[in-house]
């Protein structure tokens, strides 16, 4: 078993452990629900392209410590400010939402109690979820008055239109099963096996070429929102380049000669 490394880490709300190529963040803000502060947006950020830069970093979770996994933004922040602190603030969580797609390494959310507002957008801008049997999701903005306009983007390209109009619209919960249903999430576990059972995930992901698994997910994002025609004509330059990489003919041989392959991530 590789040996756990907890980083020296001077960001006051997150725990960061490296365990071999897996890097887990976890937001430590309990006693707030693990709301997004602007701070704790800014610290999470800088972890992530952290990670996103190092070439021992093969996987990402993001978790929470406490009875929540994010409640969503700091509310007490969002009080009688003015337009160009709100201006600020959104624009600070899309760069956040943007980050964790734009970095090379996968990122899984491991969701257990709630992910309500932004923390069911950070939820859903993840490349995979694992939620607890007993998690919920929620965009409740409109209960407040304030809807979830920018939640509503990671949330509309998770689930189907109609299903993420009534979770805006009502801003009632759903649980983690109907959250797989919808597409919200990967898979449902037992609330007891939620941490092994994303660790087992995230290092099936460690275990490919780290160059492919950053090619590919990069890939992902570009051609989702193309035509078909667009898409397979980006596609197929990006496959090409990756099929001449020293990893894809290694994996190619390793294949054919029946011998587990030696990744170089180039």
């Amino acid at each position: 078993m590789a040996e756990k490394e907890m980083q020296n880490n001077s960001q006051k709300n997150l725990v960061v452990e490296q365990d071999g190529g897996l890097v887990t963040i976890t937001m430590n803000r309990p006693e707030k629900r693990n709301a997004l502060s602007t701070a704790m947006m800014a610290e999470l950020m800088a972890e992530l392209r952290a990670a996103g830069e190092r070439r021992d970093t093969r996987a990402v979770i993001i978790a929470g410590n406490g009875p929540a996994f994010s409640a969503g933004h700091d509310l007490s922040e969002l009080a009688k400010r003015d337009l160009e602190f709100y201006r600020y603030e959104f624009d600070l969580c899309a760069q956040l939402m943007q980050t964790i797609q734009a970095i090379p390494q996968p990122v899984i959310a491991r969701v257990h109690a709630i992910a309500t507002a932004a923390g069911c957008q950070l939820a859903a801008t993840c490349d995979l979820v694992v939620a607890g049997e007993s998690a919920s999701f929620a965009t409740p903005g409109v209960r407040i008055g304030l809807f979830c306009s920018t939640p509503m983007v990671a949330l509309t390209r998770a689930v189907g239109r109609k299903h993420a109009m009534e979770m805006l619209l009502t801003g009632q919960p759903i649980k983690a099963r109907t959250a797989a249903e919808w597409g919200l999430v990967n898979r449902v576990v037992a609330d007891a096996d939620l941490i092994a059972e994303t660790r087992k995930l995230a290092m099936q992901i460690v275990e490919a070429s780290s160059m492919t698994v950053a090619t590919g997910k990069q890939a992902f994002y570009a051609q989702i929102d193309l035509d078909t025609a667009g898409a397979y004509e980006y596609t197929k330059e990006v496959m090409s380049r990756n099929a001449i990489a020293a990893d894809a003919q290694e994996g190619i041989g390793a294949f054919l000669e029946k011998r587990k392959p030696v990744w170089r991530g180039k």
